[in-house]
Formats: C-alpha cells, structure tokens, sequence
C-alpha cells in the first residue's frame, strides 16, 4: 500500500508545542509496517514480521535515566545512581527543544493505555518519530474499543524522538541520548536512542510510583499465568532468566510476560497489552509459542538475517540483546482479559553462573523478602567488555532499574501480601550447575520446566520439611526428588563432584549477597535480615 493512499485520521498537537506536524492518528500495525519499510527503515521477513535496527543503543542506557526532582518526587523517590534526580527548569527547556524537533516533522501518535484492571487504568498518548517505534506501541500497550477512542483523554504523553540529540552542556544530560520522566507534568520524554524498551519502560518507572504510594497496589517486574483451577503463578526475574519462556505454558494461560500489579482485593493485573521477548538461540522446539508469534505485526530487533530473509536466531553480532514485540494476542492461550486472581506460588528465577544456587528451592518469608531486596542474577563472560569469569549482578526487586521508591517499601508490600494470600516462594535457578559458566553447563529447560509444574501440580511436598534438604550455605529448603528430575539434578553439590571446590565458590557468592545487602539493612526489619545467607567464609 502507497503511503499516500493512507487514509490518515487526525488529533492536535499544539497543546504539546507541536506545531504544523503532519500527524498519522492510530494507524493500523499493517500500515505502520508497509510505512516503515516504504521508508527504508526496516524489512520483511520470511514469517511476515518487520525487522528493524535501533541503532546506535541496542539496549536500555541506565545511566540516562532520570526523574525530575519536584514537589511531588523529592521526598519519596530513592535518589541515587538508579533514580537520577533532573532539574524542572532544565526539563522545560529540553522539553521546548524536542517538541520544536518534531514541529513541521511527519509523526506517529496513537491512544492507548497501561493496566487491564478498569480501575487502575492509566491513559496514554504516544507521540513517535518514526513508524516502528508507534507500532511497537499498539503491540505493547493495551489497545482501546473505536467507541472507547472518542472520550478517550489522555493522562500521561510519552514523547519519543530517536532522531534528537540533547546537548549535554545546555541541556543537563550525561551524553546526547536521554528518558526522563516528569510527575508534575506527566511526561515521558524520550530522545536520541531508538531502542523501543525506553518506551515501555519509562511508563513502567512512572506506575511503579503511582501505584504504590496513590493506589496502594503492589507494581512488579514478573510475568504471570493461571491454571484450570484460577490459580495464579507470579515469575520474577532479570532479563535472560526465563521470566517469558516459563510463564508461557501451552497448559496454562498467559495474564502477561513482563509487568503486572499486585491489588489488595488479591488481584494480579498485566499493565500491558504485548510481550517483549528475547530471541537470542530461539527454536520453535524450545519455545514454539514465541517462535510461532513472530509474524506479520512482531517486531524483531536488532537480528541478522539469512539471504533468504530468514532469521539467524544464533548471529549475536549485532546485540545479544535480540528481541521480538507482539501483541498478546499472538499467544494462543492467553486470559482475557489480563487479569488474574487468587495467587498460589510466586517463583524468583535466577541465572546463576557460579553454579552453586540449587535449581530450585522453597523461601521462608524472610528468606523470600531477603532474595526479592537482592534480585540476584549473574553476568557471564563475554557479554560485556572486561567482564571474563562470573560476576554476581543484584537488582533489588528483580526491576531497580524502573523502581523509583526504596527496595524496602517494595518488599515490605509483597510479604505483607505473601502473607495474607498464603503465597509459597520459591527460588529458581536457570543458570549453570555442575561447576561455573565455562566449567559446568547450563540447567536444561527440559528440568526446569518439570520443577516448575511440580509445583503447580502440588507434588513437591509443600508442608513436609522431612522432603527437602536444607542447604547448608544458603539455609534454602532444596527437594530431595521432584517428578521428571533426576535425583542428581537437584543437588547442586552433587553435580560438581567436587565439595571443596563448590563449597569454595558458594562462600564467594553469599559474601557477595552480604556486601551488596549493607545498602539496605538499616531499612529493613531483623526479620529480613535474617533471611539471607547465615554461614560465612572464613
């Protein structure tokens, strides 16, 4: 389809400062698509999906995050190297730059909102530079009714303009590129990166504000399923853990992969209306319903392509951070709408590269409190510059990144809610056993899928400690037999044949839980304290 035989609907802009735009109102993700490669800013592949490359930023830049210090934010928001405070003054000024950037531009808006629960919903309006970054929009955000569209009032407006350059000396950022969100205004600035997770992300960041400290509701950084019977599994984890891969089980439906919120009737709500998922090494055998989502309307990021105009899932030489944006609904087995109740298990994944976390254990409240303040996972060599043997990587709640508050008011929100829905935790580990990453090798889906739905199935001995082992460095309940696992698989110990040597790099790894926990003991309660780690190296 002509980009000139678009039928274009309209909204104004002036309100925002941009002026005599020509402005593309809620195109289709097919539109979107033929715009975007008529363009030449993208290309087909062999399943139908678009292929783009973000550019310089390949990932997220934590370092040019930022938040605006006002009266709102000052004396909640955990100021520090994650939560980066920025002037209102300087924002204004940069705000004027980019929206003068986009005047007399040809642009992208489109309506949405976050929260499938009616009464959490946030209204949004996203203004994009380019076509694939609106379309990653319509895949990630929810996607209102055409009724819904003509009262539709947008709350927050995320700005998005890839193609501007800040000027670090006038306008207050670290280096050219920047996401800033403003509370007073309830903005989300965006420039001078294409990477598409800033856009999702930066509405992340504000509800993790929002609703905690207006709507007393819990905001996480977990996907989420429910079974047959209406019972809900949480999965928190880092990137690269599992988080998208374990909670989409074709016996199971999807309430979302990413971000969800937690409500005090009991209630667990996707603020999405897509998945972002990594397709580094993805095979239709390990994960066929990702594998079967990316078609006409995905988004793929940052892949290489074969000549025939395939995928080659295993070419990282761009990012290993290749990812794929569809909507829910590309997932068969989905609920809908978004929304789950009655939680029975919370699981923490974790990509262990030392080797030394069993594959799965069951947490205490305080244990589970200790390890959602940690959010541990490990950085592997090879995936950054300098990094060549295992490095323990903490981020408090399995999100700091996106977590405006202190860690501690997190934690203390999910046991309280842990408690009061008598939740079981329990700590999973997808990295390696059998010795570090370069010496053992990786835990095999295959297990881990099978730990997971033993839990769910209720055949792990859920009340019988005479059924676990307690671990003697990290205190975790670890079972002695699980259902499709060998015994040897759930000893970690065992798998290394070696008992100095494991318990060797099981002290490195629980002094480095200790150090990273000094920043947050003198908020948290003995109670948290006492869940970490309790034997020490000497």
């Amino acid at each position: 389809m002509s980009i000139k035989n678009i039928k274009i609907n309209t909204v104004s802009l002036e309100s925002y400062g941009i002026n005599n735009a020509r402005i593309n109102y809620q195109l289709s993700p097919k539109q979107l698509h033929d715009i975007s490669i008529e363009k030449g800013l993208g290309v087909e592949v062999s399943s139908g999906a678009l292929a783009v490359n973000t550019g310089e930023f390949t990932g997220r830049s934590p370092k040019d995050r930022f938040i605006v210090k006002d009266s709102i934010t000052k004396d909640l928001v955990w100021w520090g190297d994650i939560n980066i405070p920025f002037k209102a003054d300087k924002f204004d000024k940069l705000y004027n730059k980019v929206v003068d950037y986009l005047s007399d531009k040809e642009v992208f808006v489109r309506d949405c909102y976050a929260c499938a629960d009616p009464n959490y919903r946030l209204n949004l309006r996203v203004i994009n530079e380019y076509p694939w970054s609106n379309q990653f929009a319509y895949n990630m955000f929810l996607r209102p009714e055409k009724e819904d569209l003509k009262r539709f009032k947008p709350e927050w407006i995320v700005i998005n303009a890839p193609g501007f350059m800040a000027n670090p000396d006038e306008d207050g950022t670290r280096q050219h590129n920047f996401a800033i969100l403003n509370f007073t205004r309830k903005v989300a600035l965006i420039g001078g990166t294409g990477y598409t997770g800033e856009i999702k992300k930066g509405i992340f960041s504000a509800l993790n504000f929002i609703l905690p400290v207006f709507k007393d509701t819990l905001p996480m950084h977990c996907s989420a399923n429910v079974g047959k019977e209406g019972d809900t599994a949480i999965f928190f984890g880092l990137s690269g853990t599992g988080k998208t891969t374990l909670s989409t089980d074709a016996n199971r439906s999807l309430i979302g992969d990413d971000e969800h919120g937690w409500t005090n009737d009991n209630n667990i709500f996707n603020f999405e209306g897509g998945c972002y998922a990594k397709v580094i090494n993805l095979t239709r055998e390990k994960e066929p319903e990702i594998y079967d989502a990316i078609k006409k309307g995905a988004i793929l990021e940052n892949v290489v392509l074969k000549p025939n105009a395939e995928v080659d899932f295993a070419d990282t030489s761009i990012t290993q951070n290749t990812r794929v944006s569809y909507p829910i609904h590309f997932i068969e087995n989905i609920q809908v709408p978004s929304v789950g109740f009655n939680p029975k298990n919370i699981f923490f994944l974790t990509a262990d590269a030392f080797g030394v976390i069993p594959p799965i254990s069951k947490l205490t409240p305080s244990q589970a409190a200790y390890h959602f303040i940690s959010g541990y996972t490990a950085k592997v060599a090879g995936t950054e510059a300098g990094v060549v043997e295992p490095q323990p990587s903490f981020s408090a709640c399995f999100g700091a990144p996106f977590m405006p508050l202190h860690p501690a008011k997190y934690a203390e929100m999910l046991s309280k809610k842990m408690i009061e829905a008598k939740v079981n935790v329990w700590l999973v580990n997808t990295g390696w056993t059998g010795g570090p990453y370069g010496v053992g090798k990786r835990i095999e889906l295959k297990y881990t899928r099978a730990m997971i739905n033993a839990v769910l199935n209720g055949d792990l001995g859920l009340y019988n400690y005479d059924d676990y082992h307690i671990h003697s460095v990290f205190g975790v309940a670890q079972p002695r037999t699980c259902p499709g696992v060998p015994k040897s698989v759930l000893s970690p110990r065992q798998t290394w044949n070696d008992d100095n040597a494991y318990y060797t790099m099981a002290f490195k790894l629980t002094n480095a839980f200790r150090k990273n926990f000094k920043k947050f003991e003198s908020h948290c309660n003995e109670e948290i304290r006492r869940g970490g780690p309790q034997r020490y190296a000497f």
